[in-house]
Formats: structure tokens, C-alpha cells, sequence
């Protein structure tokens, strides 16, 4: 018997995307990223400098920090402070990862950015809309940069956007919701760049193995949500082509 989705999707079907641009009035890029019910906060500052190992490179940064809120989820979690958990710190250096493959850091300067990605509302795949979500507000906050003339030219390279796939009852889903995410024996999260190449798959069997084919279908689903994730991206953001422009 065939899963059924609890939001009446079709198995190759995303939730409903939407970036809201200018959620907060300080920093320079601010999206609030929604994926259903999953709702992320993704700001975005520059300062001047860059780590010690970098100092005199002429080359800039990027780094991530992610958090949830202790209501995100239905039960209160405790707010992390001084250790963070396992999973955090694995978020958001995948986060960080994927961000900095779009960034040429020459173009930069050393100047840091940090991506602060903090989940509102849960309800999965929080780190794949973090990345999708956080590179909107990374577009917005050089958009800033370059009208107030700090930099000559935009360091923007690549675009990139992430999702979830995974299998019930041994058949691909696209963009798995809480429900689906506990169910699923398969789980995988992918980070495509605009080339729809791959910058990094997370993928495990919670019980048992998949097939060679079942991993080739997950990716096939993963490609087509990320596509569609693209184009939401580039409508999210007004002078698109002026960020790209070499």
C-alpha cells in the first residue's frame, strides 16, 4: 500500500515556498524562509576582518550559526548556551559549506559574513530551508553592499538551494514533512548549485539498506525539487542580474 500524504502531496510534489524579504531592519539581508510549516529566520551581517588564518589574503568568509527556538517544536526545548549540541554544530557547518560555494572571496575582500539561521517553526527539514532560504538574504545583503558602493563589483559566483528526500514504504518523496521525516526508512538531504551540481548529500537508512536504483530516484526527486527552489529564488530577489553581471 502506497503512502499516503498527510497534506494530500503527490510524491514529487514541494510544500509551499515563500521568502519574505526584509523581515528585520538592521541587518543588511533578512529573509523569513517558509516551507509549509517550517519556518526559518535568516539573517545576514558583514563586518570588516576575517579570521586569524586568513588575515592578509586578500580573501573574505563566510560562517553559519543555527539555532532553535526552545517553541519551535511541540514540546519546549532547552535553549543551548555555552555547549552546543551535536547536531547543531553539524547544521550549521553544512550550512556554512554550502553558502561559501556560491562566494568568490577575492571579490569580497576580508570582510566576514555570518549567516545567523534560527528556526522559528519546525516541522523538518529546517537545515535544508536554512540553506535555501539563507542564500536569499546572502543575495540581499550584497545587493546592500554594492548600492552603498563597499564593494566594486559582486562577489556572487554560484546560486545553490537544498531539500529533502527521502522513502516510505520503499517509494521516493520529495520534501518530507514531520510525519514523513519519522516515518521515512530512507532520509537523505541534497545541495544542488545552479548547475544542479552537487555540493553535498546527507543520506542514511534508518532501518535496513536502499538499492542503488532507490538512491538514483531519491536524487532524480531531490534534482526537480531544487529546480523548482532556483526559480523561487531568483524571483525573491529584485536585481538579480546586476548581482551576476561579471
Amino acid at each position: 500500500m502506497a503512502w499516503q500524504r498527510p497534506d494530500g502531496r503527490q510524491p514529487y510534489e514541494l510544500r509551499p515556498v515563500s521568502f519574505q524579504s526584509g523581515f528585520t531592519r538592521f541587518a543588511p539581508g533578512s529573509v523569513l524562509a517558509r516551507c509549509g510549516d517550517t519556518q526559518v529566520l535568516c539573517n545576514v551581517s558583514v563586518t570588516e576582518g576575517v579570521p586569524r588564518f586568513l588575515t592578509g589574503s586578500g580573501k573574505g568568509w563566510l560562517t553559519a550559526e543555527y539555532r532553535m527556538l526552545p517553541a519551535a517544536t511541540q514540546q519546549r526545548q532547552e535553549r543551548e548556551w555555552l555547549k552546543l549540541s551535536g547536531r547543531t554544530q553539524e547544521i550549521q557547518r553544512l550550512i556554512g559549506r554550502s553558502l561559501r560555494a556560491t562566494l568568490d572571496f577575492e571579490a569580497l575582500g576580508e570582510r566576514t559574513i555570518t549567516v545567523d539561521a534560527d528556526v522559528l517553526q519546525a516541522d523538518a527539514g529546517t537545515r535544508t530551508t536554512a540553506i535555501t532560504g539563507g542564500f536569499v538574504a546572502l543575495a540581499q545583503a550584497i545587493s546592500q553592499l554594492l548600492q552603498r558602493g563597499v564593494l566594486e563589483r559582486s562577489p556572487l559566483c554560484g546560486q545553490v538551494a537544498a531539500v529533502s528526500v527521502g522513502l516510505l514504504e520503499g517509494k521516493p518523496y520529495l520534501d518530507l514533512n514531520y510525519p514523513e521525516d519519522v516515518a521515512a526508512t530512507v532520509d537523505f538531504n541534497v545541495v544542488m548549485d545552479n548547475c544542479l551540481g552537487i555540493i553535498e548529500v546527507q543520506g542514511t537508512a534508518e532501518e535496513g539498506s536502499f538499492t542503488r536504483t532507490q538512491l538514483n530516484q531519491l536524487l532524480d526527486f531531490a534534482e526537480k525539487g531544487i529546480q523548482e527552489l532556483l526559480i523561487a529564488q531568483r524571483e525573491a530577489i529584485p536585481d538579480w542580474e546586476k548581482l551576476f553581471e561579471v
